[in-house]
């Protein structure tokens, strides 16, 4: 498994279903995932610092496996927004 680190931009919905497919780029990279992209979807937008670990497909596209937001995640920020 490989990982990679940037921002995070362009945050896409490919497929609605019940495990939506979720397409963004991290600095330059196309990048795909499907498991826990409703938490990913909850976690992360445009502007984001990310690391994420998984395989590239035959498209050179980086099919994400596992997450972390470096910092604070948009869930947090919002909680954070709302308290005060």
């Amino acid at each position: 498994m490989e990982s990679l680190n940037g921002i995070v931009s362009s945050v896409k919905i490919l497929k609605y279903s019940e495990r939506p497919l979720v397409y963004f780029k991290l600095d330059n990279v196309s990048c795909l995932i499907a498991s826990r992209s409703l938490n990913f979807l909850a976690d992360v937008e445009d502007g984001m610092h990310v690391v994420v670990a998984g395989l590239y497909n035959s498209r050179k596209q980086f099919i994400v496996k596992k997450y972390a937001v470096i910092g604070q995640t948009k869930m947090m920020m919002e909680f954070n927004r709302i308290a005060i």
